[in-house]
């Protein structure tokens, strides 16, 4: 397997700092050190700390553009989405602590902040697209961001077996709209 290039090393450092001390120990020294760059190597890549986060956003969207593509291409827009609404622990605090630093106008970009409103936004056309009732597609939405701001802000979650009946009467309602 070849070696990650020095881009998405600093930006795997990035997502480390952020799970293992979060935003407020992002520096370019810091992640630059984890990474196993010089500043300097640092800099080439990403010039400022804004450039560093943007660059965070960037590839968390193309990872969520694929997962836009992976819900396309399945039998089922509704239960996909449903499904992959309770990020993974990791996948969770990297995401908490980019939207944390969405929030700081310090280090935040416009475009970081757009790529991460785009995520959002794409699938709320993707699931309209899909869903022939709107009310419906709107439901299944609000309960998939509701999961997924849960998960990430740490909030207890409901018990698995009530989230999969849950799933189940969305899919089933989604399915019965079409009809």
């Amino acid at each position: 397997m070849p070696r990650p290039s020095s881009r998405d090393r600093i930006l795997d450092a990035l997502e480390r700092v952020l799970v293992d001390t979060g935003l407020h120990a992002v520096t370019l020294e810091h992640v630059a050190s984890v990474a196993g760059v010089s500043k300097g190597g640092l800099l080439y890549h990403f010039p400022t700390k804004e450039a560093l986060i943007t660059g965070l956003a960037r590839r968390l969207a193309d990872a969520v553009e694929a997962e836009f593509q992976q819900a396309v291409e399945s039998d089922d827009v509704v239960d996909f989405f449903l499904r992959t609404s309770v990020p993974t622990s990791t996948d969770g605090a990297v995401y908490w602590s980019l939207l944390a630093a969405l929030r700081s106008n310090d280090i935040a970009s416009d475009e970081a902040r757009d790529l991460v409103i785009y995520c959002f936004v794409r699938w709320a056309q993707i699931l309209r697209e899909h869903v022939a009732d709107p009310v419906t597609a709107e439901l299944v939405r609000l309960v998939g961001d509701g999961l997924y701001l849960s998960a990430l802000a740490g909030l207890p979650m409901p018990d698995p077996a009530l989230l999969d009946a849950l799933r189940v009467r969305l899919v089933a309602e989604a399915a019965a709209g079409a009809s």
